[in-house]
């Protein structure tokens, strides 16, 4: 009878995926994909022109760097705990609160009295921006049925693909197009309200759970987002005030890691957590979250790099670079869906589109790393069309893997693991190429230096092309480092758990 009962238990749920094919539920998952890329071009947009803020808003370099700082740490800290406090105040209710704060921040900045002011915003800011990436995902696994599922994950992916590199054309634009650096805030406030009106009308409205925050890991919440806040600042403020040298940093980073290990613990064993950590028991998380990180080092170094190059050996504006990044960004609009649904065929292995991607991406890495200082926008072409390629089949395949081996009552927690390591690791591929950057331009800079000082009288009428070349032959280097961490990522992607499509749609 027990048995009978077990097996008749699954079908009470059916009524709630006939709304996935409604047209309000369709809005209202619109409207979160919406949240989730704004946040991001956000992020990226904001960190683009803060040059030109720094000199509108007559702030020092330093000072303007720490806003971006500050958007990071607070967006970093927002997101292991965003799904729990979804599911604890409604996702309808939940992300409309964050949506209407992260668009009055929006509206706010750009008239703020001063940069205490900026700063403030900024990190609210970031708070509700860093919770919406997290909740893509939960409404995705919620609301699509299996038959159809890994598409909305594919759009998911847009948010490391296609947001990075559509950044720089959008901050192009605002800067050198528009000539309005507000611009680069203001941009959110149309997509904000369709938000708030995709949301309103298409996502049903759960009750309050608010018996949940009796069974709240409260050390957890207070050390990890704490934690992560420091890390962040660490890792953004580190080259600027020499690392270890600095009082400030050694501190920062110390506490950070030591409350992110309370944090860890009180996860670990609380009943109730933010995030589940057995779930890197499984080897699809185990082994595979370390090759996503790794993976999105390389993807954020293909981002950054073409444009280092031009801005550096060429001297050109932001207009001038942003085609590279268009390049890969607006066919992910197709890409990822299609490769979402090549996975769904019986004969496709996800380890191996997997493996292909990190290939592609490799590849690419290797031919653009034979730079030189006459490469324009044209020549990265190819490489930029192979990153095209292997993005999207890379991520949507991880993707396809890790939530393969989890079970429905399981998605939160997933949700906020992957994009607080996806984020980390977007952080910790910035700061390693730029300090590879340095390091290699100044060991380069030191031989030409030296080669320099033999031609005695015409040394000094060289820097400027020394300059350059060193900084070209340090982005070369930085190539071939990420192509060899790419192809060193295939091994362990093959050795990940197959998982099989599901079983196609009843035809009944």
């Amino acid at each position: 009878m027990t048995a009978a009962v077990a097996l008749e238990a699954p079908p009470k749920p059916a009524p709630s995926p006939a709304p996935v094919w409604n047209l309000r539920i369709a809005t209202g998952l619109g409207g979160v994909l919406l949240a989730a890329m704004m946040s991001g071009l956000n992020d990226r947009v904001g960190g683009l022109a803060l040059a030109d803020i720094a000199g509108a808003r007559g702030l020092a370099t330093d000072d303007a760097h720490l806003l971006s700082t500050i958007y990071e740490g607070a967006q970093l800290a927002a997101m292991p705990v965003a799904s729990w406090l979804a599911g604890t105040f409604s996702l309808r209710r939940f992300h409309l609160a964050i949506t209407g704060v992260f668009l009055l921040c929006a509206v706010l900045l750009p008239l703020a009295p001063d940069l205490g002011w900026m700063m403030g915003l900024r990190a609210v800011q970031g708070l509700a921006g860093g919770a919406m990436i997290p909740l893509l995902m939960s409404a995705a696994l919620r609301f699509l049925p299996p038959a159809i599922k890994l598409q909305g994950l594919g759009f998911y992916s847009l948010t490391a693909t296609f947001s990075p590199n559509l950044a720089l054309w959008l901050a192009a634009t605002w800067i050198d197009g528009l000539g309005d650096w507000r611009l680069a805030y203001w941009q959110v406030i149309p997509a904000a309200l369709a938000v708030l009106w995709a949301i309103w009308w298409g996502l049903p409205q759960d009750p309050l759970r608010l018996e949940r925050l009796r069974e709240m890991d409260l050390p957890a919440l207070l050390a990890g987002p704490s934690g992560l806040m420091l890390l962040a600042f660490a890792l953004e403020e580190g080259e600027r005030l020499d690392w270890f040298h600095s009082p400030l940093i050694a501190g920062s980073f110390t506490a950070g890691l030591a409350l992110i290990a309370l944090f860890l613990v009180s996860e670990w064993f609380h009943p109730a957590p933010f995030v589940k950590l057995q779930l890197m028991g499984r080897r699809n998380y185990g082994l595979g979250m370390p090759v996503f990180l790794a993976m999105l080092v390389v993807i954020i170094a293909a981002a950054l790099l073409p444009a280092v190059q031009l801005g550096e050996a060429q001297g050109f504006r932001p207009q001038q670079i942003a085609p590279i990044g268009l390049i890969i960004a607006l066919p992910q609009l197709a890409l990822a869906p299609l490769v979402s649904w090549l996975l769904y065929r019986r004969w496709v292995d996800a380890r191996q589109v997997m493996a292909l991607g990190l290939l592609l991406i490799g590849l690419s890495c290797w031919i653009a790393s034979g730079v030189t200082g006459d490469w324009m926008v044209r020549q990265f072409w190819l490489a930029q069309a192979l990153q095209t390629l292997g993005q999207p089949l890379s991520v949507v395949a991880f993707l396809y893997l890790a939530v393969g081996v989890i079970g429905p009552a399981e998605a939160p927690y997933v949700s906020g693991l992957i994009n607080t390591l996806k984020t980390l690791a977007s952080v910790i591929g910035a700061v390693l190429v730029e300090r590879l950057l340095l390091v290699s331009a100044s060991a380069h800079l030191r031989g030409f230096a030296d080669r320099a000082g033999m031609l005695g009288d015409h040394a000094p009428g060289l820097f400027e092309q020394v300059h350059a070349q060193s900084a070209t032959l340090a982005v070369a280097d930085a190539y071939r480092a990420a192509a060899l961490l790419a192809l060193l990522l295939i091994p362990p992607t093959l050795c990940l758990t197959y998982v099989a499509p599901p079983a196609p749609p009843s035809k009944d």
